[in-house]
């Protein structure tokens, strides 16, 4: 992470076809308790400082802007791919 803390929850859903929303988003303790959070959960953390530091500027509850899609789309896309891997192996 970088010198100041920052993490940012993102939601998508795929069946609404909408651009990925913040969820959540803070720095410092509450950057640590989102990823506490996540992690208790089993919901992968993708640590990126540059990508981290766009998506704060985007207030919770909003779609990441255009200039974040292919990077977001690209960690989705691998975040389903090992999913699916992973509950093809279990159920084998």
């Amino acid at each position: 992470m970088s010198e100041r803390e920052v993490a940012i929850a993102l939601g998508y859903d795929s069946e609404l076809g909408d651009a990925p929303k913040v969820l959540a988003a803070g720095y410092g303790h509450i950057a640590r308790q989102i990823m506490a959070i996540a992690s208790k959960e089993g919901i992968h953390i993708h640590q990126d400082d540059n990508l981290a530091q766009i998506l704060a500027q985007v207030p919770v509850g909003y779609e990441i802007p255009e200039t974040a899609y292919q990077l977001v789309a690209e960690i989705l896309a691998f975040l389903y791919q090992t999913d699916r891997a992973l509950k093809e192996k279990i159920s084998k």
